[in-house]
């Protein structure tokens, strides 16, 4: 699916995504990433949804973000609590869902000028 959003202000948008892969900026990426406005970080992980493990969410931490969207691939997977927990303390809010809807609101908060990072998981 194409996304109408163009890129505001020269930051990083997504502008299509479909099956095994999302576009940033019209470049295609089939693997892990965190999107971040103005920088992608390409492989941070090489967990699945089902293996994501607290050294994957240490470093989410540190992306100095307000909100982080975790995308768990095609659809909806919780990680276990114990690796939620840290974020609340931290001040980020740590929204999980599937990688559509994660490319979707980045763009709008992105767009807000929010300080977010989508960090998405392929199946």
């Amino acid at each position: 699916m194409k996304l109408h959003q163009s890129n505001i202000a020269g930051l990083n948008m997504f502008t299509a995504y479909g099956e095994g892969y999302v576009a940033v900026n019209n470049e295609k990426h089939g693997k892990n990433l965190i999107l971040l406005p103005e920088s992608i970080i390409h492989e941070w992980s090489t967990a699945t949804p089902e293996s994501l493990g607290e050294a994957d969410m240490e470093k989410l931490l540190t992306l100095g973000t307000e909100i982080i969207l975790l995308g768990t691939g095609k659809r909806l997977r919780f990680p276990p609590g114990a690796l939620l927990r840290p974020f609340a303390p931290a001040g980020i809010g740590l929204e999980v869902m599937d990688l559509q809807a994660a490319c979707r609101t980045y763009n709008i908060l992105a767009a807000e000028g929010r300080k977010v990072a989508a960090a998405l998981l392929f199946d």
